[in-house]
Parts: structure tokens; sequence; C-alpha cells
């Protein structure tokens, strides 16, 4: 589609505005001159660009004069003088702006220019004095309206724009308390189908002459709230060629979904793995943009949108914050401090299978966490385990790129005081993917001292061990009675109704359990691990060919896998669910976020959610994705997901032994005859060490809900201070949350200072930059050796369709792929038998498993989430492709080979 840059025709001559009571306090942007002072920063920066010659959809500018008479002529100005004398807040004065009947003479004006316009759907923006200008931004401080149609809609939306100059998220930004003025622009509305963000800088990375370009499908406002994934582009300034490009997998978009109201949507299935840009799109954006930076002389933040081939500017600021000089040297090493050049450079890191909860690229207040957790709780999990002396904390994790690592290197020379790692190998080869090269590899912090700390650190561990063997049954049931008394507890309080004081005692006793709970699931979780590893060791051992990949084949119970039951319970609720047609009528037609509350609105399905949802929620409802990143919601929070699973086992009439059946139907023939063959004393310590391994496994699955019950409850208080710092204006909105650091919300929490002194916007800002940066650089290695430079990257060859990775569920299928990259939005497209293709999975993945014929990763081990449930449901698996997200297509028939670890597209 060829895309057109021309200029908008501007709108017919006025007549009506010209007739109207107030015509000269109405500005046509782009043919009566609009100053800051009379028009706003935005108004005045759109009516010039339209003088300019640029593409910008038609618009006229209520001025601050028209403001200034509304206040006067409806008393207004008084009465919110008297008002902020008396100390109303700012939601009393918004509210009198907003619920005052518009004067006719003013309305007459605004409807006139209206009818100008040709009445469109239109955008209705504030547009303060002090916006976009040079020294502040004021980028999202006051409201916009969107998609507004109709004489009275729009004189809300103007009400409401005028109102916003009192939010309390523009007051907190500004740097006095006055108030000043605001305009409001009316825009004849961009329904996208692309738009996007252009920087003439590159803003974080610092890198010289790149645009830097981020688009997304539909609307741009779900790019600036986070909500919807977004392609990365940049392109050389000189020659206008594309010299970076990340395409991500879109699922989902911001649109008008009825007229008026702008909501979430699914993108086009033919549009998801593909550039939202064509080359020629972006080349003539970058044109666009050169003669924007050109006209201001000055480095430009410009929001455009592409709708039909057309490009539209729809706003542009002046940068304000320009990259630090350093941006472009990126941290290449994980440590936190400054190590010696042969400890930084020869240290082993890995993120594979550090609790299932790290996965993944985290925001900063997901990592801000996890150092809370290393400096508080990760040393006593280390004691846990039978470790004396539990060395420098600062040492034992590491962070790269918004990724979480482990320290295996000083892991395992503190794990040297274990008679089981005494031989550093057995713990070293259990985290390293083929990524590091371990050939010439020498722990650089050597290994434990030997003589009486040998003698003490094994007799303390043997005890250690010893009384782990003999209590960890009765400290598993302690762990869930504490478990289920506490989110009970957690379910009854009122956040919101406590003053800070509460708050911060409640945050520390949730903090205390946090504790607790990761205390006492570390022994499973590490034991589990172990007994895995001796299980593969004797196979190899003792069975030779016969015990390749042995330690896969044999079964374990799955029904006492508390993760894997999760599948089991949503079949009996979707079958319950069925039962109720009533019921099953709600879930199958009400939009995804609003199902709860309908089922709750009515009679039999409040029946059915106390009877039903209420149980399920107890015992699996802090399930969520990557769990120990604070900013995902848990099921219980949004139960979409879980809707999304019940319509899609209810549609298909699974019963309960297609999906726990699944693991009874492992052929489990070779592997018992292979036992068989065995002496009769080493067959009996195969099976000790099975059954051992069946039970550590059993048990962390049951004390796992503990550890993640705590981190839901510690994220709920970190929300409900969110909640209060949005209020107060110190966040422009919830979802920078994620930019908190966990530490700050701590010191507030325990402190005098209010928001607005506890939180600094430029760090805020900062953070958000860095999290941006992060996520537009390639996903860097699961283990690597010293540091790792991102620019240097290795990238996917650009053909190929094979792909070779680790084997971690034995069999082997064809079928049809599906990629995954949103579960609750792509839950009822998965169809049984699909080929399930994402990134990597966790815990509230479980669900597909139950019904997928064959599963590839991206990233993963043979102990992470998708190798151990793929095994259990008896799927293929193919896990550390490292690029299948990026070469198999929705669609693409593909052989998976678990024994060999490859997956292959046979036919496209």
């Amino acid at each position: 589609m060829e895309t057109r840059t021309d200029s908008i025709p501007a709108p017919a001559p006025a007549t009506t505005v010209s007739q109207a009571p107030h015509a000269d306090l109405v500005i046509a942007l782009g043919r009566t001159g609009a100053t800051v002072e009379t028009a706003g920063g935005k108004a005045a920066r759109l009516g010039e660009m339209i003088e300019a010659g640029l593409p910008v959809p038609p618009a006229f500018c209520l001025s601050t004069g028209l403001f200034d008479l509304f206040l006067r002529e409806t008393g207004l100005a008084a009465e919110i003088r008297a008002a902020e004398a008396r100390g109303a807040d700012s939601r009393t004065i918004r509210e009198l702006i907003v619920d005052r009947e518009m004067p006719e003479s003013i309305a007459r004006t605004v409807l006139a220019a209206y009818e100008d316009l040709g009445r469109p759907r239109v955008a209705v923006r504030s547009s303060a004095c002090r916006e976009d200008s040079a020294a502040q931004s004021f980028a999202g401080q006051h409201d916009t309206v969107l998609d507004v149609s109709g004489d009275q809609s729009l004189l809300e939306a103007v009400k409401t724009c005028w109102a916003s100059l009192w939010s309390d998220r523009a007051a907190a930004y500004r740097d006095s308390g006055s108030a000043g003025s605001i305009a409001v622009v009316v825009q004849e509305m961009v329904h996208a189908d692309v738009s996007g963000v252009l920087f003439t800088v590159d803003p974080v990375g610092g890198q010289p002459n790149r645009l830097v370009v981020e688009a997304c499908c539909g609307l741009g406002e779900g790019l600036v709230s986070g909500r919807v994934s977004s392609d990365f582009f940049a392109v050389d300034d000189r020659t206008l060629e594309v010299v970076e490009e990340r395409v991500r997998y879109k699922v989902t978009k911001c649109a008008s979904v009825t007229p008026g109201t702008i909501g979430m949507t699914k993108v086009d299935a033919a549009d998801r793995n593909t550039p939202c840009l064509t080359r020629e799109q972006l080349t003539a954006l970058a044109r666009l943009a050169l003669d924007v930076r050109a006209h201001y002389d000055a480095e430009q933040d410009i929001e455009w949108a592409l709708r039909d081939g057309t490009l539209y500017l729809l706003q542009t600021r002046p940068i304000t914050t320009l990259p630090r000089e350093n941006a472009a040297e990126a941290k290449r090493s994980p440590y936190v401090a400054p190590q010696p050049d042969a400890v930084r450079q020869g240290t082993l890191w890995s993120r594979m299978d550090i609790g299932e909860i790290f996965v993944g690229l985290m925001s900063p207040l997901g990592l801000s966490f996890a150092r809370y957790y290393q400096e508080h709780v990760h040393r006593d999990c280390a004691a846990a385990l039978g470790v004396r002396d539990t060395g420098d904390v600062d040492l034992h994790m590491g962070y790269l790129q918004g990724h979480v690592y482990l320290n295996i290197s000083y892991t395992a020379y503190l794990l040297g005081q274990c008679l089981p790692t005494r031989d550093q190998r057995h713990f070293t080869s259990r985290f390293v993917s083929e990524e590091a090269d371990l050939s010439s590899y020498e722990n650089p912090f050597g290994t434990f001292p030997g003589g009486i700390d040998d003698l003490l650190s094994t007799l303390h561990w043997a005890q250690s061990t010893a009384t782990e063997m003999l209590t960890m049954k009765h400290r598993a049931e302690e762990m869930v009675a504490t478990r289920l008394y506490e989110f009970d507890r957690a379910r009854r309080l009122d956040l919101t109704r406590m003053s800070r004081r509460e708050l911060n005692a409640e945050l520390i006793r949730y903090l205390d359990f946090f504790h607790d709970a990761h205390v006492g699931y570390m022994p499973y979780y590490i034991n589990a691990f172990g007994f895995y590893g001796v299980l593969t060791e004797l196979c190899r051992k003792w069975l030779g060919a016969d015990g390749d990949n042995l330690q896969n084949r044999l079964k374990t119970d799955m029904s006492s896998l508390r993760t894997v039951a999760s599948a089991q319970e949503i079949w009996k609720v979707a079958q319950a669910a069925r039962a109720r047609p009533r019921v099953m009528k709600i879930i199958d037609e009400a939009p995804l976020e609003q199902i709860a509350r309908r089922l709750r609105d009515d009679d039999e399905g409040r029946a059915f959610w106390n009877a039903e949802m209420e149980p399920f929620l107890r015992a699996n409802g802090t399930r969520g994705r990557q769990e120990m990143e604070l900013t995902h919601p848990r099921w219980i929070d949004d139960p979409s997901y879980i809707f999304q699973m019940i319509r899609r086992y209810a549609a298909d009439g699974f019963s309960v032994d297609d999906i726990m059946g699944r693991s009874r139907a492992r052929v489990e023939g070779d592997a018992r005859s292979a036992l068989e063959k065995l002496p009769l004393p080493q067959r009996k310590t195969l099976e000790t060490v099975i059954a051992m391994y069946s039970l550590c496994s059993e048990l962390r699955e049951t004390t796992r809900m503990s550890m993640i019950t705590s981190i839901w409850l510690v994220r709920n208080v970190v929300y409900e201070v969110g909640r209060r710092l949005h209020a107060e204006g110190v966040l422009h909105s919830l979802d920078e949350v994620a930019y908190l650091d966990f530490d700050d919300v701590r010191t507030y929490l325990a402190g005098t200072r209010t928001g607005r002194e506890a939180f600094s916007r430029a760090e805020l800002d900062e953070r958000r930059r860095a999290h941006d940066y992060h996520n537009r650089l390639p996903e860097p290695p699961l283990t690597f050796i010293g540091e790792h430079d991102p620019t240097r990257s290795v990238r996917p060859a650009a053909g190929g369709t094979r792909l070779e990775g680790l084997g971690s569920s034995p069999g082997r299928i064809v079928g049809r792929a599906r990629i995954v990259e949103d579960l609750v939005w792509q839950a009822d497209e998965f169809q049984p038998g699909e080929i399930l293709v994402t990134r990597y999975t966790d815990a509230s993945w479980t669900p597909l498993f139950a019904i997928a014929g064959g599963v590839v990763t991206d990233v993963g081990s043979m102990l992470s989430h998708s190798s151990i449930v793929s095994r259990e449901f008896n799927v293929p698996s193919v896990v550390n492709t490292k690029y299948a997200t990026q070469r198999i297509n929705t669609g693409d028939m593909v052989m998976v080979d678990g024994d060999t670890g490859v997956a292959e597209v046979v036919e496209g």
C-alpha cells in the first residue's frame, strides 16, 4: 500500500463560528495564530505543524480565554478560590467543574466550531499553558477523551479536560501550586491501523544518528499504557535505512470497540507476526520526523498514526531529557558490586530453573523485589540446605538487562560444604545450557577451604539433612495450614481503609511470611533437583544405552502434583458450569473483564461462584505468570484466563480421563524392563531414589503454593500504595507501579514523608527508560561465563526451519503450531492437539498442557516447568530452542521430537 504524507486539506472557510457569541475565543488551528498563552502548548504546536505543511488532522482550539469566561459566567472562579482556601481536595474542585451546566452562549460557540469541522468523531485533548515546553513536557498529566461524537458528549468531554487542570497528577508535576489556565483541542479522530512514537534521538541507548520508532497495531494509547506489544525500529537519520528491527508477536490492540468506547481487541491473526510498518512507510515517517526536527531545530518526541496508508502527526514535543553520555555503554556484568577482574571475567552465570519465578524480563519493581529477596531471604534459604557458611549475600545473585541470574560459581563454591556437592560438577552441570563452554572453565572462587572447616561443614550438613528428612512432611503440612490462614485473613481485610502505619504493619507481616515460605520451600526444591540428578547419573552408569532418557520415561504420580492437578480442578469447574446453562451463557457471551461481576450479580451465577469458583480460587488463585514479578495480576485478581479455559474445556467436552489419564497412559514397559535387568541391590537403590524424587516433587508443589501466596500478599500492599500515589498525583497511572523501587515503598510506609517527597519523578522516568531499553534488546543467554555484550548477541538466521534444543519430554509428534504470547487473550484460540510454541512457561500455563499435542519453547531446561509438566502429561517437548517463536508461525505443520531435541517445520 502506498503511503501518502501530503497535508490534510484545511476545513472550509468558517461561517457558523464567526456568528457564534464568542467566536473570537475559538482558534482554527493552522489558520489563526495560536500562542502558548491563548491555546496552550499542545495546540500551539499543532497549529505550527499545520502551518508548516505537516500532515496533522484538522482541529480547532477552545482558547484559555473561553475557559476563563466559563469560570466567570458560572461563578466557579470564586467557588474554586473559596474551596482552595478551605483546603478542599482536587477531586472536589474537578467535580465542581464537571457538574456545572455549560452556559448557553459558550455551548453555542463550541458546537458552532464543531459544526464547522464537519461534525466528525473527534479526540478532545487538554492543552495547558505549561505543556510541551522545552523545560517540562507535562506528557500525560491532563485528560484526553477519545472517539467523541454528538453535541452533549462533546460538551461533557470539554468540561472533563478543563477539570483536569486540577488533577492530582498535574498538580504534582508542575513546580508551583498555581493552576494557571487551560485550553482544549478538538481534533478529528484518527482510527489508526498502526500508531506509535518516534524519537529523533535515541532516548535511552544514546547511539548517534538513530531515529527510534515504536509501533503498535491500533491506537497509540495501548503503547503508552504498556498494555500491548510493539515493534521496534531504528533508522539511520543520514541514509534513512533501517539499521535495527525487532518484530514482536502482537496479540492485542487498543481500538474503538463501540462508538465512543475505546478498549482492547485482538489483532488479526495474519498481522500478529509481521512488522507494523513496511520499509516504505518507515522511510516516509523518518522523512517527516526530520522535517519536524528541522522546523523546531531541536530533538523531538513525535506521536503519529497510520490510517489507510496515510500518515498523520498527532503531536510533537521537545525531548526534555537526553540520554546520558555513557548510556550506549551497556552494563555487561551481572555483579551488583565491583569485583576483581579474574572474578568478573571468570564467573559462570545462569538463569535456568532459579525457582521458576525469576523467568524472563522483569520490571524495575520486580528487580528491586528480587534484590530484597537476595538481601533478606536467600542467605537463610542456603542455610536451610545445610550450608554452614552462607558467604557474601551480594555475590549470590546478579542482574543483567532486566533479568535475574544465579551466580553458579559462587553458589558451587559454597555448596562444596555439603557432601553431595563436594564435587562442584554435580551442581554446575545442572545449571548449564549449551551456550556456555565449560571445557576450560575454572571456578574463580576455587574450592571451599579444607581442614577443620570441611569437617565442621560436613557434620553440620549431615545434621541438617537428617533433621530435614525427619521433619519434611510435617513442615509441609504446617506450611499448607499457614498459607490457607493467611489467604483467608487477607480476603477479609480492606487495605484501602488502613492508615499508613497499619499498612506498614501488614507489609511487615507479609514479608515475614514471605521469608518463612521461601526458606521452607527451598529444601524441597533442591532435594527434588538433587534426586533427579542422582537418578540421571545412576541410569547412565548402570544401564548404559538402556538408561538414555530413562529418568524422563519413568512414571511419577501426576495426581500428587499440585500444579498439574489445577488442570483437573478447572475441568471440574467447567463441568459444573456446563450443568448450569444460564451460568455457561454468561461465561460464553460476556466480555472477559465483566464475567466475574455478571456471575455475582445473577442469582444462579452467584450460587455457582460460591460453590465452584471460590474453592478453586482458594486452592489455586494466587497463581500467575512470572510470580516474583509483582506487576502481574494473579488468577484471583483477574480470573479471565480461568474463564477462557472453562470455555475451552466445556466446549470440547473433555472427560477427566482425557486430562488426567494422559499421564497414566505413559508407556512404561521399556523403562520397567530396563530396571528388571539390574541386580537386586541396584534396582532397589534406583527405586528408592525414584520414590524420594517423587516425594520431594510432591512436597515441592504443595509448599510452592505457600511461596507464591506470600508474593501475592506483598503485591496487594504494593498496589494499595500505588493507588494512593496515583490519587496523590505522584504516579500518572497505576501502570507506573512497575517503576517503583521496593525499598522506597518500604521506606515510605515506615516514615512520614508524603508520596511526592518520597518518590522522585526523575527516578521513575529513568527506570522507565531503562526498562524500555532492556525490552528492545535481544534476550540474554540462559548461561554465560564472564560478561555478556548485548550489542553482539547472536541473531537467528534469516532462513532455516530446523531448531535444535533440549529434548525434555520423550515422544515424537507432528501438528499445527500456535504461538501463544498472551494466555488471557489466546487461551480460547488454542485447539486440542496443537503444538504450543512460546518463549517460556510457568505454573499458570499448566491447563494448556492438558490439551497440547506438543510443546516448543525458546527458553527452558530439563527441570523447567515446561519440561516437568510435559512429562507428566506425556506431551513431547523441546525446550531452549532460542528462536522458535521467531522462526515458527502459527499454522505451520511442525514435527516435535522430544527424544532428539529437534523441532522442525515440515509444512509452512
